[in-house]
């Protein structure tokens, strides 16, 4: 009757069965003890259960792990650990069933130091052999970003399920190993198992993080054949795809034609359109959003923020910042606070910046003074950009943002012996700055270059087409811009230093090899400086070409003469 009652989650009914066994004076057995503990942590009531189990005159493994999977299913999975940490200490044996429910709970929390340890305890049991345990290590080590661990596990398992192979693929896919996700995809279907929509979803992810548009649309091309079009997940992840491919009118396309929506669908289109700077139609979906009646979440208000500034909507920005708490009953995370202080300081109003970090009590998080650094630097302001450096310089000594902002606020000010303080202190600490590259697609392979490179096959071609713009270029009027090149050197090696920044490599080799007409795509791990954003206007113009540059910040879309960030970014 227990067993029923947990079954249907029957919490009356299995209640009046509890109640009839205390009335007649029914003594539990152990098969008892255990099905009325089960009972209680499948109805959720696990204040019950937890009050059952410590009724229990003996508490055996299965008793324990009723309570634990209780725990884990209601998503408690730091009681869960605790649990699981009193029935070590008294000596209670762990099986496998345990184990899965445990390793489920490390999952959960992303904890994989517990993880490991529980890792430990399942090879003294001699419990590594089995493929359920095994399969929940996997979930665990790749949730928690150990994807090589997670691999050595994949390895030893004898029978892989589908749900084993999706496990290994999102794991790839979030740690920014796009190829490895895309192989395994192979590989999987290769061993004879079928993908379901989880599975493409996550390769569709890992294709959003390689930009590989081709593979993106050949898993298109597959949940088309397979059916899978009217699947919310399948086609918010393809809507996803195409906006970080830098294809804005396919991402839009697709979220038109989405059978079924959802809060997370509304999401991303948001995010799309923030992500290639077109801020009045990010704004518009919002508001579709809301009248379609789908409720904004912490992801919905970082997009719209992030327009907010962008566009220097410094008091829509405010009253949306504020709707957050007072209407929707959002808190707002650290992220968010990074945002109003964004679209305060690159409005320029710094006064208000300051009183607003000391208000929000903000001045001990690196992200905030990351963001007002980089408003200095726009803006030349050199005392509080010095003082943001100098916090920085505290709260992470080794990352080399700070440096190299302040570094460059410096050398905009033509204040050379400092930049070289910053460098010798560099150098002292030990850090490097990181290489700016760019890459481009052709022809199926992608080609990574960094500024002046001089090592790929074609660099001759490449050097001489930018030889080509460059005197096309002289014709209409364009003026290189050499206060970007932050180097003591003359204004003829800045030139030369200028034309052969990354994005410009890139963009030779495409030229000498893409098909005329076609949208050209580059994608960079850096901001893009002023004077290649100006080259790249001018060049879709004279080529009538139209060049898609993705940044460290956002797409910009090259056409005819313009930018689609309007020079803001």
């Amino acid at each position: 009757m227990l067993r029923e009652c947990a079954s249907k989650v029957a919490l009356n009914e299995g209640r009046a069965v509890h109640g009839n066994l205390i009335r007649n004076g029914v003594v539990p057995d152990s098969h008892l003890w255990v099905s009325l503990t089960s009972f209680y942590a499948k109805c959720g009531r696990l204040e019950f259960a937890r009050k059952v189990l410590d009724e229990t005159p003996e508490r055996d493994v299965v008793s324990w792990t009723a309570l634990i999977s209780g725990f884990v299913s209601e998503g408690c999975g730091d009681d869960a650990v605790a649990l699981y940490c009193v029935m070590r200490n008294e000596d209670v044996r762990p099986n496998e069933y345990t184990f899965i429910d445990i390793l489920r709970s490390c999952s959960s929390l992303s904890d994989v130091h517990f993880g490991r340890q529980v890792h430990t305890h399942i090879i003294k049991n001699c419990n590594d052999s089995n493929d359920f345990v095994r399969t929940a290590l996997i979930d665990m080590y790749a949730k928690g970003r150990c994807i090589e661990d997670a691999v050595a596990v994949f390895n030893r398992l004898v029978d892989r399920d589908l749900f084993t192979w999706t496990t290994m693929i999102d794991g790839y896919a979030k740690t920014n190993q796009p190829e490895m996700a895309l192989k395994h995809f192979v590989d999987m279907q290769s061993e004879g198992v079928k993908p379901n929509e989880f599975t493409i979803a996550s390769c569709l992810n890992a294709c959003s993080h390689m930009a590989t548009l081709e593979g993106g649309q050949q898993l298109h091309s597959m949940v088309v054949k397979a059916g899978h079009t009217g699947d919310i997940i399948v086609a918010t992840a393809i809507t996803d795809m195409y906006g970080k491919c830098g294809c804005l009118e396919d991402a839009e396309a697709n979220f038109k034609y989405m059978v079924l929506r959802d809060a997370v669908s509304w999401n991303t289109i948001i995010a799309v359109y923030a992500y290639h700077s077109q801020g009045e139609n990010a704004l518009q979906a919002y508001r579709m959003m809301i009248e379609k009646g789908f409720l904004p979440d912490e992801a919905t208000f970082l997009s719209i923020l992030s327009v907010c500034s962008n566009m220097g909507l410094v008091e829509e920005g405010k009253k949306h910042f504020e709707s957050m708490s007072k209407v929707y009953g959002i808190t707002p995370t650290l992220e968010h606070y990074a945002c109003v202080v964004n679209i305060l300081s690159r409005a320029g109003q710094f006064d208000e910046v300051e009183a607003f970090i000391k208000e929000q009590k903000l001045s001990t998080h690196a992200l905030i003074w990351e963001t007002v650094l980089g408003a200095c630097k726009l803006h030349g302001n050199l005392d509080l950009g010095e003082t943001a450096a100098r916090k920085l310089f505290e709260l992470q000594p080794k990352e080399d943002s700070a440096y190299i902002f302040l570094s460059n606020i410096f050398a905009s000010k033509g204040r050379w012996d400092d930049v070289q303080k910053i460098r010798v202190l560099m150098s002292e600490e030990g850090i490097k700055k990181e290489p700016g590259c760019s890459w481009v697609g052709v022809d199926g392979q992608v080609h990574v270059f960094v500024s002046q490179d001089g090592s790929h096959p074609k660099t001759e071609q490449i050097y001489a087409k930018l030889q080509d713009l460059k005197q096309r270029l002289s014709f209409s009027g364009y003026i290189p811009k050499t206060e970007n090149v932050l180097h003591n050197i003359s204004s003829r090696e800045k030139i030369e230093h200028l034309w052969h920044h990354s994005e410009r490599l890139a963009l030779g080799l495409a030229l000498i090899s893409a098909s005329p007409g076609m949208p050209i795509r580059i994608f960079k791990n850096l901001r893009i400086c002023e004077d290649c954003h100006e080259v790249m206007k001018v060049i879709s113009y004279v080529t009538s070409r139209e060049i898609v540059i993705r940044d460290f910040k956002r797409f910009h879309h090259f056409k005819l003469g313009s930018c689609s960030c309007q020079d803001s970014w």
